[in-house]
Parts: C-alpha cells; structure tokens; sequence
C-alpha cells in the first residue's frame, strides 16, 4: 500500500493506492463520515491481486482530506433552503480531480451509500470518465424511494452528542448495531479498531453535518441515470434498515441494462463473510480476473 494526498478541485485529498498503477484503475467511494479505513485492506489487496489499480480516499470533511471548519455546522434552516455547505456536485468533482491529479483517465467506480451518491453525480457528470459503475447500499436521490425504517430513522436521531473518544467509540459500535448485517455476526472488536483509528486521525461531527446536509439536499437523478451508457452493478442488503432496498432496486430500473445483486441478511455495511463473494462480483464486474 502506497499513502499520498493531492490538490485537486481546491482541496488536499488524501488517498491510498494497492497495486500496480498500470493495471485498470478502481476508485472507491466511501460514504457518510466514514474515513477511507473503512474499505477493509482484505478487499483492496484483493482486488489489487486480480489486476486492478486499487484507490481509495478520504472524502472531503473526513480523515486526512481537507476539512471546511470555516463553514461551521449547517443549520436546519439552510437545509430545509436547500443551501448545503456544499453540494454533492463539489464531492464528485473532488472525485474527478482525484482521477485528474493521479493522471486516470478513465476508472472503474464503486461507491457506498453517500458515496453511491458521489458516484452517480460523478458519472451524470462525466460519463467518460467512469468505465463501469458499482453502487452498494444507496439510492437515486428520489424521496420516493430508499427510505430508512421509521424505528431505525427514530433510534438513530437520539444518539446525543459525544464528548470523549471514549463516548465517540461506543457511538460507533451502538449505531453498527443498528444499522448493520441481522444475519451475520456483529465484529465489535472490528467496529471499535476502527472507530478508534478513525478518530485519532481526525474526528469532525460538524463535518459529518455538512456532509449530510449536502445528502439531504440532493436532487432526483432517477432522469438523468436513465440516459447512463456505463455497465452497473447495483448491490444491496436485503435488510438494510437505512436505505431500503426500493433505493436499490429504483437504481437498477433507472440505468440501462443495470444488474441487481441482492444479498440476505445484509443490512447496511458489509460483513466480513461477505468480502469475498463481494470481492468476486466487483472483479466479474470489471473485466475478470488478470
């Protein structure tokens, strides 16, 4: 694994390379407030043995990457002006500088749940850009569809405020146990290493917010992902209790020729009994194995 960051589209971002910068480029997408770790190294050097250039990165506001304290915390008001921070346009175009300053000119793209947005809005925008999509556990910007249950949308509302890593860590492992995989074992001591690594490196709830605030603020793309000529492979949990599987399936109508992969039990992360499977499907997926 190489470690480096860039300057593109305004910003520092900090990414991670597995592999051969020859070989076909991959990029993932991270979602929600979760730091570039999150892509477990067991996949990327999986993928990285199949042939592929495997990217990883730290979105804007998160870990390592650029972090826009200047703008504070958004408010309820500019959400519901829809006046976000910023956009998700501004993440995708993070994204394309990413492939710019690396000098990709065209990578296959995997992106879970915000990051699934992140990616959608990248490809709208630069379809030549983006060889292959991957969309796990994400939606299509319509209210209409991939809506989090009533229970789950309440449970997770309540989580207070932290004030220690301490508190941050348990946060993480209680909203793990809500959101996550009902048909497989819970890793705690997983959960926790990562909590743990991802809040020394840099811990930001007001940039979590604006991340946030600038899903909530996302448009419909469900026109737009119909005129995509790009392959799609659309994967989601079953039970995933944060963005329904109507999300999902809504994204495999959409994109034309889209496949849909449905896994059992799978809420709304990736167990680890599932990165191989998960593994070959992206590999497949992506031009097979090199």
């Amino acid at each position: 694994m190489r470690t480096g960051t860039v300057h593109a589209n305004g910003i520092d971002i900090a990414y991670d390379a597995f592999g051969d910068d020859a070989d076909r480029p991959l990029v993932l997408v991270m979602g929600l407030g979760a730091q570039r770790l999150a892509w477990a190294d067991e996949i990327c050097e999986d993928l990285a043995a199949a042939g592929r250039y495997v990217v990883r990165f730290d979105n804007r506001d998160v870990g390592e990457s650029t972090h826009f304290a200047e703008l504070g915390p958004p408010t309820v008001v500019d959400v519901l002006r829809g006046r976000p921070p910023y956009r998700l346009e501004d993440m995708a175009d993070d994204l394309i500088g990413l492939l710019d300053a690396l000098s990709i000119d065209a990578a296959d793209v995997v992106g879970v749940s915000l990051g699934g947005f992140i990616a959608q809005v990248a490809a709208i925008r630069n379809s030549g850009r983006v060889r292959t999509l991957t969309l796990l556990m994400t939606s299509t910007g319509s209210r209409r569809v991939g809506r989090p249950s009533p229970h789950v949308a309440v449970r997770l509302l309540r989580r207070r405020r932290v004030n220690s890593k301490a508190e941050a860590v348990d946060k993480a492992v209680a909203v793990s146990k809500i959101i996550g995989s009902p048909a497989y074992p819970f890793d705690e001591d997983r959960v926790r290493y990562f909590a743990s690594a991802s809040y020394d490196r840099a811990y930001d709830p007001d940039g979590v917010r604006r991340q946030m605030a600038a899903g909530l603020c996302q448009r419909d793309r469900t026109d737009a992902l119909r005129r995509l000529d790009i392959p799609t492979l659309v994967i989601h949990g079953l039970a995933d209790p944060l963005v329904s599987i109507t999300g999902g399936l809504a994204i495999a109508d959409a994109i034309p020729g889209a496949k849909f992969l449905g896994f059992a039990g799978m809420g709304h992360n990736v167990p680890q009994p599932l990165w191989a499977p998960m593994s070959d499907e992206l590999i497949a997926h992506t031009g097979g194995r090199s």
